[in-house]
């Protein structure tokens, strides 16, 4: 099951008055070949059950929870997996739900809430994005999909291998065009299986590997503009490249691209947002945007502590947007959860997590791009009412200060041309 999925069945629990275990576990192994969860797991899943009185629904789930994670920690963990991710709520019909990724988990942590907590499974995913890569040479290719960090083999071609000959230059023009016409058709058939991949699994992100000047022009005068689209960069690997050298180097590039594409993104949120677009920015305003299914994309800081926002404005769009599913708890870890929840459920929309979210957070820590605006008698019941709202109040105070530097700047620079010219 592809992770968005996962996540998605996550967001469809449905809260009710039982504790939910959201466990994250870092599962790499230390210097000693050993995983350091496990004191972890003990110390901190007894006394956070301790927390609950004994004899209750609440105290018999949790205790429940706690022995199938110790059962399951002790005997069903794969050594490979870098990362565990566990979703428990025995009185909740049995819920468990346990996940081994080969992606690293930054750190263990333990969430104890009314439903599972997403927001750490959901930046995983845009860490780890699925991307398909093309490591080919003019005879030979291969085919992988990254997903989660790891690096899986799906096709290798091999086709006719060419030599180059010494005989005369009709002949030499001839053998030429002879070998020009395998290399086009190893090219097209790499990426037909490369094109019938990427529509198969949904895949947004591709990387050509190969040599710059034979095999890449060939590709991609194959590939039609939609998958051309598609295309990140080019790397320069030769064909023998080990595949975790392949799949390192390709880590690597996704990264460089996706810190550039985040700023290009903040700048088009902040942009049409400025002029009224479509765009809207701040917790409420994004929470009504999702709740209406506007959402093209949402951009979220990738701490939830950078999340800031006035709590009256946000219970109102909780309490007409979803009044029968009230948020016991209303703070920068239960915000962020909700927008994921909002996005993976009721708008379809991708989820962008911005690391460098200085910018960001001027508007509140979050905004969403829109797919379409809606007229006022026709959009669901958030108002703003007469005020500004505090996406509009932190734009303006940052423009304001940014104004006041200005003039303070060219004062400074009146008063030392003045002071020269004297």
């Amino acid at each position: 099951m592809q992770l968005a999925q996962f996540i998605e069945r996550l967001a469809d629990f449905e809260s009710q008055d039982l504790p939910v275990i959201s466990l994250y576990l870092n599962a790499q192994a230390n210097e000693h070949g050993k995983h350091d969860y496990d004191s972890f797991v003990r110390k901190t899943l007894s006394e956070r059950a301790q927390s609950f009185a004994a004899d209750t629904p609440q105290r018999d789930s949790i205790d429940n929870d706690l022995t199938k994670i110790n059962s399951f920690l002790d005997g069903e963990v794969d050594r490979s997996a870098q990362g565990i991710a566990i979703f428990a709520c025995s009185g909740a019909n049995d819920f468990f739900e346990a996940l081994q990724i080969q992606a690293p988990i930054e750190a263990n942590r333990l969430y104890v809430y009314d439903r599972p907590h997403l927001y750490p499974m959901a930046r995983l995913v845009d860490q780890y994005p699925r991307c398909a890569v093309v490591l080919a040479d003019t005879n030979a290719a291969k085919i992988f999909v990254i997903a989660l960090g790891k690096a899986t083999k799906r096709d290798e071609l091999q086709n006719v291998k060419t030599k180059r000959t010494q005989v005369g230059e009709w002949s030499q023009m001839r053998y030429q065009r002879h070998n020009e016409n395998y290399h086009l058709h190893h090219a097209r058939e790499v990426i037909e299986k490369l094109d019938r991949l990427v529509r198969e699994e949904g895949i947004e992100h591709v990387i050509l590997a190969g040599d710059e000047e034979t095999i890449i022009p060939l590709l991609r005068a194959e590939m039609s503009k939609e998958l051309t689209d598609k295309v990140i960069d080019v790397l320069s690997l030769n064909i023998d490249t080990p595949d975790h050298e392949m799949l390192e180097e390709s880590l690597n590039l996704y990264r460089s691209h996706n810190s550039l594409s985040d700023m290009d993104k903040v700048d088009h949120l902040l942009g049409e947002y400025q002029r009224d677009g479509l765009a809207v920015a701040g917790v409420p305003q994004t929470l009504a945007a999702l709740s209406n299914g506007q959402v093209e994309e949402l951009l979220i800081a990738s701490k939830a502590d950078a999340l800031h926002f006035d709590k009256r404005e946000v219970e109102k769009v909780l309490a007409l947007y979803a009044p029968d599913e009230e948020l016991s708890t209303l703070d920068q870890r239960t915000l962020a959860d909700e927008l994921i929840r909002r996005a993976t459920q009721l708008s379809s929309a991708k989820i962008t997590f911005i690391e460098d979210s200085s910018r960001l957070e001027r508007i509140g820590g979050v905004g969403a791009v829109l797919r379409y605006r809606i007229s006022a008698e026709n959009a669901a019941p958030y108002e703003q009412g007469t005020g500004v709202s505090t996406a509009e109040a932190l734009v303006e105070e940052q423009n304001s200060k940014e104004a006041d530097a200005n003039v303070r700047e060219g004062s400074t620079k009146e008063r030392s041309q003045a002071q020269g010219q004297r």
